[in-house]
């Protein structure tokens, strides 16, 4: 089965790609391997929360951002090479905005990786970081990038 296909069946749409905040672009190719920019949890153009991961966000609600970001970074290669060419995710950062003495980031970063592991099985097992932040773009939560290697 094509990954369109297991998108489709999972019932998951890639949005559209968000808008860059600055001068960089969404995702670059470079050999076989494509790099997205850090993706925030933006949902038909906006950011859906603001503030710190334990205090203003719950952890919980934080990794259902991460997913969100995650699927942002899914969109950003799909519009750059297309899902399909996608041979395996290879590394995962997510950096989320913590209030002090959080240290809950690897969990939070579970919502990203979670749905990487859905769609792409044992293709989406990645290295990965979890990192702790005083302060995101925008007020953002947290942020995902990804690596993937392509055909």
């Amino acid at each position: 089965m094509s990954w369109s296909g297991r998108l489709t069946e999972l019932g998951i749409e890639l949005p559209g790609v968000a808008a860059p905040l600055a001068s960089y672009a969404p995702a670059v190719r470079t050999g076989s391997y494509v790099y997205t920019s850090g993706q925030l949890p933006f949902v038909d153009g906006k950011l859906v929360a603001t503030g710190k991961v334990g205090a203003e966000v719950s952890p919980e609600e934080a990794q259902g951002l991460a997913r969100t970001s995650a699927l942002n970074a899914l969109a950003a290669v799909h519009a750059l090479v297309g899902i399909d060419e996608i041979v395996r995710v290879v590394k995962v950062v997510g950096f989320v905005a913590s209030a002090e003495g959080f240290t809950g980031q690897p969990a939070v970063v579970n919502g990203a990786s979670d749905l990487l592991g859905e769609v792409f099985g044992e293709q989406g097992v990645h290295a990965r970081s979890a990192v702790g932040v005083s302060e995101l773009p925008i007020g953002s939560p947290v942020e995902v990038e990804l690596v993937v290697e392509v055909k």
